[in-house]
């Protein structure tokens, strides 16, 4: 018992050191420390006045042109990269208005069928367990 008195007291000493000294290898911000916002300022008034109701808005393109915009791209001038692809993919000889033909309901689709539908869906693997089947 007396031989463990003097270990555990140095032992109390080590972890006091160490919570001590802890603080001291911390460097960085400090996340309890709050800093105050400044307080919001109301910008000055650059004349501007109110909308009026049901007014017409004036502020520029339509929100279905932006979209349009940023769909089919809009007068943006193109990179050299880009009008490099554009002219080995034949963009002089393309179509305007082929993705309004895409969706509409008179273009011909080839029905691939359930054969196309299982490939795609088939698991991953290397093949080695795949067996033909027959029609029924």
């Amino acid at each position: 018992m007396r031989k463990m008195v003097p270990v555990m007291l140095a032992a109390a000493v080590l972890v006091g050191g160490c919570a001590h000294g802890r603080g001291g290898l911390r460097s960085g911000p400090d996340e309890f420390a709050v800093a105050r916002q400044a307080p919001l300022v109301i910008p000055p008034d650059y004349a501007l006045v109110p909308p009026k109701p049901g007014a017409a808005a004036t502020g520029g393109n339509s929100a279905s042109a932006q979209a349009l915009d940023a769909l089919f791209g809009g007068p943006a001038a193109r990179s050299g990269s880009e009008r490099s692809t554009l002219d080995q993919a034949g963009s002089d000889q393309a179509d305007p208005g082929v993705r309004s033909d895409a969706g509409d309901p008179g273009t011909s689709v080839v029905d691939k069928g359930s054969t196309t539908r299982d490939i795609v869906a088939a698991p991953e693997g290397d093949g080695q367990s795949a067996r033909a089947a027959t029609p029924k």
